[in-house]
């Protein structure tokens, strides 16, 4: 308990101050629980009882009562499954549904003040609201996110400041600029709150909160909490095993505001699963660029010669370990690619001097000062917890007072004083852990990481944007792919692709090897050969397990589980020759639909039914696409699938952007 605090009375009969009866006295107080903290008013002399929580709506004299569901009740305490463990331990808080009464009746009923108990979760706390200093007694009104009002807080023995200071050691209270005596709740931004916000519930009754630690349970061991998750999804009655799928879209559109994904047969959706993109052509990979290839194209004065040519080999073969510490920080945009080798030496130079005056900003701060900067010890506390557990078995970062684990720290903490207002979210540690082992170098590697997160940015922003883009594009070329499958997954509760969020957050970070996701990586960093080829190796994933999801009838459940479980077991060269041939297939097609056509990057003109055709039956050739990809892979792949020799660098096809 971090605050208590008596005398606090709700005035139940709206004003009434000369009928006693009106005033109900309570204690209030802050509970800080190991991963929320929970605001709990009660009268003086009860107990609460959480299935009986009144709430005041937005008339003041209306009263509604809120009684716990019978679901919620088997699905909580003795009916854990015996695996539970306290590290994945899950708070089901109580959820209600509304039965209204007519005015006056709560003050009618036997203990009727127990009816005015409530708590909430200050991650479910909108605004509050005060009274003018000099108008009576303080008092205060709690908002929650979805618009109810809980009864005024009045407190007779004064010290509402008191509990607003503690609040604000929890949450960020800011003036709202239309009423200043409204102060709004901004969330903080952290991968926790966007993992609960996927799984919250409401339509349905059920709060589940990820407890102790959702970074570890959404990033690592997801599995472990799989039967969980489902028993509290799911009913008990086996008649209502599976929910409509309409239903459920209704339900991720609640939780993630924007995302749109069908999950029924539409007129748009109709036209696309007649599409016939062929077959999948044979492609394979050549070996990784090497030192010689890549010294051969460059000029005495260190520019590089044919960057289109250059980005092609990387994109077939990647790079060889040896070149990855200066290749990358071109495919990065940290170094321009046009520049000259004298030029980057004075681009470092000032790199290196702007990096070390962010990093004294922070490290200049005195522990007296941090006391009145929760924002930055909230970034520490979360660097810190992160840094300690991010690829530990990794020779570079293994052991105690790792120097490789002090950069890692020193470099996230100064990316909070580059962008302060996005400071660090939980899984930024993932993405810079192979930047900087690659690197070696502390201030190459933050720019190089400053970079990838301009890229990365939105996957991370509070609102979830790019996370809900990349979802519903996902889900646009899966169905242009695969409808059969599309349609399995959707009678399974699984259309939404909820599984792959994970890939898209942290670029497959957890889903590959350590040195594969460096392969994988500066493949990707290519941006060959089309816009958003990080989604087609999505689907070459699931393609190559569709058969056995769909052969074995694995539900919603089983889904998440096989998903989950092929982390460390993809083979990298697999995967992108299969998206390669995906990208391949739907470049080649010649009705390709315009999203997709968006999604991909090809111009409108290049998926016209007037475009030159050829002779092969499963795909049409198109002018645009097919000679786009072709001056991505003739130099490196002959049309046999065999190895071609490189052409000369002034032969070489230039790569018009998509």
């Amino acid at each position: 308990v971090v605050y208590e605090q008596e005398g606090v009375f709700i005035h139940s009969s709206c004003g009434k101050n000369d009928d006693q009866d009106s005033l109900i006295a309570g204690i209030l107080r802050v509970i800080e629980k190991e991963n929320e903290v929970v605001v709990d008013w009660r009268p003086l002399d009860e107990t609460l009882d959480t299935s009986n929580i009144l709430c005041a709506g937005k008339d003041s004299s209306s009263v509604v009562e809120w009684t716990q569901t019978p679901k919620e009740k088997c699905s909580r305490g003795a009916d854990r499954p015996s695996s539970y463990e306290a590290e994945w331990d899950m708070v089901t808080t109580v959820s209600f549904k509304k039965k209204h009464h007519s005015n006056g009746d709560a003050t009618a009923h036997a203990n009727g003040e127990s009816r005015w108990s409530f708590l909430f979760s200050l991650t479910d706390l909108k605004s509050i609201k005060q009274n003018k200093e000099g108008m009576g007694w303080s008092y205060l009104v709690f908002c929650l996110k979805d618009d109810v009002k809980l009864p005024a807080l009045h407190f007779h023995h004064g010290d509402s400041k008191a509990l607003i200071k503690c609040l604000e050691k929890h949450v960020v209270l800011n003036e709202s600029p239309h009423d200043e005596r409204v102060l709004l709740v901004k969330t903080q931004k952290s991968l926790s709150q966007s993992f609960e916000n996927l799984f919250d519930e409401p339509s349905y009754g059920l709060l589940q909160k990820w407890k102790k630690d959702p970074y570890i349970v959404t990033m690592g061991k997801f599995s472990k909490v799989t039967n969980y998750i489902v028993g509290s999804l799911r009913s008990s009655d086996p008649s209502n095993q599976r929910r409509p799928p309409s239903e459920m879209a209704d339900f991720l559109n609640d939780t993630i505001p924007g995302l749109k994904i069908n999950q029924q047969e539409e007129p748009g959706f109709e036209v696309i699963t007649r599409i016939d993109l062929g077959k999948q052509p044979e492609v394979s990979r050549r070996e990784p660029v090497s030192a010689e290839e890549w010294a051969k194209n460059m000029d005495s004065e260190g520019r590089i010669l044919d960057v289109d040519y250059i980005k092609r080999l990387i994109f077939k073969g990647g790079l060889c370990h040896t070149l990855r510490k200066e290749a990358w920080k071109f495919l990065l945009g940290y170094f321009p690619w046009n520049s000259s080798k004298e030029e980057r030496a004075n681009l470092q130079k000032r790199k290196t001097d702007e990096y070390f005056r962010m990093k004294l900003q922070w490290k200049s701060v005195s522990e007296e000062q941090e006391k009145r900067n929760s924002r930055l010890r909230d970034y520490r506390s979360l660097i810190e917890k992160d840094v300690n557990r991010t690829d530990r078995t990794n020779k570079f970062y293994e052991g105690e007072d790792n120097p490789g684990l002090i950069l890692l720290h020193d470099i996230l903490m100064t990316y909070c004083m580059y962008d302060f207002d996005l400071g660090y979210v939980q899984g930024m540690s993932d993405l810079l852990s192979p930047v900087l082992y690659v690197m070696e170098n502390e201030v190459d590697a933050f720019w190089c990481f400053v970079s990838y997160m301009d890229q990365m940015h939105q996957n991370f922003e509070e609102q979830m944007q790019g996370m809900k883009t990349q979802l519903i594009q996902l889900s646009h070329l899966l169905r242009l792919l695969d409808s059969g499958f599309c349609s399995y997954l959707e009678s399974q509760d699984s259309g939404y692709l909820y599984f792959c969020f994970r890939w898209l957050l942290i670029r497959f970070k957890r889903e590959f090897s350590f040195q594969d996701i460096l392969r994988l990586w500066e493949v990707m960093w290519t941006e060959l050969p089309c816009q958003n080829f990080h989604l087609l190796l999505c689907c070459a994933i699931l393609e190559s397990e569709k058969q056995q999801i769909m052969d074995k009838h694995y539900g919603f459940n089983e889904i998440l589980k096989h998903i989950n479980e092929l982390s460390m077991k993809i083979d990298v060269e697999y995967i992108l020759c299969k998206a390669e041939a995906i990208s391949m297939q739907m470049m080649n097609c010649k009705e390709l639909p315009q999203t997709v056509s968006e999604i991909l990057g090809i111009e409108n003109s290049s998926v016209t039914p007037d475009s030159d055709t050829g002779e092969d039956e499963g795909g049409a050739e198109l002018s645009c696409p097919t000679s786009l990809y072709q001056s991505i892979s003739t130099p490196v792949i002959a049309a046999n699938g065999t190895r071609d020799g490189a052409p000369e660098v002034a032969e070489t096809q230039s790569l018009t952007p998509a």
